[in-house]
């Protein structure tokens, strides 16, 4: 019943490795880096997130400008630049509904239009489902994406970043519609202290640190070193020289002489030499152990005495603050302070019917149905799509009360718990829980004073402190939940008396929540 639009802020972390000495005291750069201070810079830097804002449209002139201007510069790999892929367009998906049977022709023109400027490298589309020629992700390991940034340096690059160097949590409301929680755990800095690729690319980094110097005032040189094989040589007058020993070959390793001594190197790696003369690092060595990531139960709350519960009031019409002849638009009535909004109406019949239907049409994520205090159905869409919901009724003969609670992510507090803030220790006196466990019951709040995990659909609070949505009852392709595991920090954990509080929007088992511990082994 609406749009919802979350903005994020953006950390990006930047390791300068000094180098050379240039005249100046600003930032500037030459054709050879960024100087900072006077100080020719080797830039290493990781994106946490990357901004959201309003949609912009990438115009056919601006976008030919622009590429023109790229190429003008040499800068497509296809001519020997740095540029490896392009994107045109940015979460348009998310907007292409509203332009009908207008939206689908402008995705294939603006591929197109792309194709058409010939820049020698890959195109993509951000979340764009029908975007044309599909290329499936790939998970990097640790030395390919080593390889290539070695490569990069060796090429004269001088400024890498990693994109994502560090995924995390989405912790609270912050996550958007059928995210999961874990945000690319895939990248380097992982949060259970995974390896290898960040023990990998520290030493990668440490070695081209302790080589910037050569590296930026140095002259470089190229020459094969077999059909397959060569190396990049950087010399300083002061006599300083730095090596990169390349294998393309991605099958078999070489041997290769270089400098009259003999190095062997493993296929599609690089060996670096600080010196130009012992390797100090090579991209598919890897020294740091692999390990997995391993969850145990230490706890689990199996009893019914662990636990009390609180029954949200189902809104009736008479008790609602806000009235109005039609329905009224989701996130314009709620200003994004709650996922939650009741619709409700009281009417009585002016006919007899003898087979009443409740039809129910939204653009929302989840409708939840009552009629007289008694749930009668619900339904949630797909991705992006809105959904029906039709269910067979019987009405009283005098009045009869319809609530519908609307659930999508954004949106004036919905329901009485979370008004309340149930689930911060200082407000559980503010409504009567109950002792033990009452069997499928909706929009229920449970405590507990120890936890984590998952049910059917809600969100979880630890110590008043939420780590996210849950909807562990919405499967995949494969029958699977898309997340079961949800990330306690221990900085949200006290010593002792932690309080655990979930919202549970449908029907879920608290008894066979556990509480587990992550530890990595070594494989």
């Amino acid at each position: 019943m609406g749009w919802w639009l979350r903005l994020c802020w953006s950390l990006l972390v930047v390791i300068m490795l000094e180098g050379g000495h240039a005249d100046g005291r600003e930032v500037t750069y030459d054709g050879r880096s960024l100087i900072i201070n006077g100080q020719r810079q080797i830039l290493l830097s990781g994106s946490i997130h990357y901004p959201r804002s309003t949609p912009q449209f990438y115009m056919q002139n601006f976008t030919t400008k622009i590429v023109n201007l790229m190429k003008s510069e040499g800068l497509y790999a296809s001519q020997g630049g740095p540029i490896i892929l392009s994107q045109i367009e940015n979460e348009y998906q998310n907007i292409e509904p509203a332009f009908h049977e207008k939206g689908p022709p402008y995705v294939l023109w603006a591929a197109k239009m792309a194709v058409g400027l010939q820049t020698g490298v890959p195109w993509v589309m951000c979340k764009q489902q029908d975007a044309p020629d599909p290329v499936e992700p790939i998970i990097r390991s640790a030395e390919d994406i080593a390889f290539h940034v070695a490569l990069f340096i060796a090429r004269n690059g001088s400024f890498v970043n990693y994109y994502m160097y560090h995924g995390g949590t989405n912790f609270g409301r912050t996550s958007s519609s059928y995210v999961v929680t874990a945000y690319y755990d895939q990248a380097p800095l992982d949060e259970y202290g995974e390896q290898p690729k960040w023990g990998h690319l520290k030493e990668l980094h440490a070695v081209i640190k302790l080589c910037s110097t050569t590296l930026l005032q140095g002259t470089q040189t190229k020459f094969p070193l077999g059909t397959q094989q060569e190396a990049i040589v950087f010399e300083e007058n002061t006599g300083g020289c730095s090596a990169f020993l390349i294998n393309n070959d991605t099958n078999n390793n070489a041997i290769v002489q270089f400098r009259k001594t003999s190095f062997q190197l493993p296929p599609k790696s690089i060996s670096i030499l600080p010196d130009c003369k012992k390797v100090t690092f090579n991209t598919a060595m890897v020294n740091i152990k692999f390990n997995n990531r391993i969850t145990t139960p230490v706890q689990t709350f199996d009893s019914a005495n662990y636990w009390k519960e609180f029954n949200d009031v189902i809104v009736n019409f008479r008790d609602t603050s806000l009235k109005s002849n039609g329905l009224l638009e989701q996130t314009s009535t709620t200003k994004d302070k709650s996922d939650y909004l009741w619709y409700t109406l009281s009417f009585q019949p002016n006919s007899p019917c003898s087979n009443p239907i409740l039809h129910v049409e939204s653009s929302a994520h989840v409708a939840h149905a009552f009629l007289n205090n008694i749930f009668v159905g619900s339904a949630n869409g797909r991705f992006r799509e809105g959904f029906k919901l039709d269910i067979p009724i019987q009405l009283n003969n005098g009045m009869n009360n319809i609530s519908i609670l609307s659930v999508m992510v954004g949106l004036q507090v919905g329901l009485l718990g979370e008004d309340l803030k149930t689930y911060e220790e200082g407000n559980l006196g503010n409504v009567v829980w109950n002792n033990g466990i009452s069997p499928n019951q909706r929009f229920t709040w449970y405590k507990v004073t120890l936890n984590l995990s998952s049910m059917g659909k809600g969100e979880t609070w630890v110590n008043g402190q939420s780590i996210g949505r849950y909807w562990s009852s919405y499967l995949d392709e494969k029958g699977n939940p898309s997340q079961i595991m949800y990330h306690v920090p221990r900085s949200f954990l006290k010593p002792s008396g932690n309080l655990l509080v979930l919202l549970e929007e449908t029907v879920g088992n608290p008894l066979q929540i556990s509480l587990n511990t992550v530890s990595i082994t070594n494989v």
